[in-house]
């Protein structure tokens, strides 16, 4: 689990295709602290297993589901990524609860500077619509931001400078891609409401068998 609060940037140090996955390596340095072999490093939001450190690298296995369903098959070396360690019990939550587990890839459509800000227009897929509110929280490559307007297709949230300073966003053009995390509680409440649908309906299923032989 992690918070979408990004501890530092990273660069793609290595990626090496070896057939349907890949061993990816990042150079890195305040990540490290602490971490052991086993823990899990958010990579641009995706969340990665450290088989390997070193003084200033891990490296993480992408598996097939992991580079068809992220933006690491476009990656390369010298990318930078965005880095946050999984939280803890003593973690101060400062963005929203993210899972680490992409539900989509977007596509920046704009990135503009406006007096206080930068304003970031993402285009996104259809399965994740239902997902897309207003003022609703959105996991962009891992980073923790609030959708300020939504239209079918489309949403725009607002990017403070130290945000777009300290992250991957600094060097993202038009045409890219990014990974997308819906907020996990709108699944569970979907799920919730899926479920008491389907007791509704065997609730009346029943008294209607009921009624019928006259209890």
């Amino acid at each position: 689990m992690f918070t979408g609060i990004i501890e530092e940037t990273g660069k793609v140090a290595s990626i090496q295709r070896k057939g349907d996955f890949a061993v990816l390596t990042i150079q890195c340095k305040k990540v490290l602290e602490g971490s052991q072999l086993g823990d899990s490093i958010a990579v641009n939001g995706v969340c990665l297993t450290a088989t390997s450190l070193s003084s200033n690298t891990f490296c993480a296995d992408l598996s097939y589901e992991t580079l068809r369903k992220s933006s690491f098959a476009d990656i390369s070396n010298g990318s930078v990524v965005n880095l946050e360690r999984a939280l803890t019990l003593s973690t101060r939550l400062g963005g929203h609860l993210v899972s680490g587990h992409v539900d989509a890839v977007g596509v920046i459509e704009k990135f503009v500077q406006n007096q206080s800000a930068y304003v970031l227009t993402v285009r996104y897929p259809d399965e994740i619509d239902k997902y897309i509110v207003e003022k609703g929280s959105i996991c962009i490559d891992g980073i923790s931001l609030t959708t300020a307007k939504c239209s079918h297709g489309t949403f725009e949230v607002a990017v403070i400078p130290h945000t777009y300073e300290e992250t991957s966003l600094k060097g993202k053009r038009q045409g890219a891609k990014v990974n997308l995390e819906v907020d996990m509680i709108s699944r569970y409440l979907e799920k919730l409401l899926k479920s008491s649908e389907k007791t509704d309906t065997l609730m009346d299923n029943l008294n209607g068998l009921l009624n019928q032989e006259d209890f």
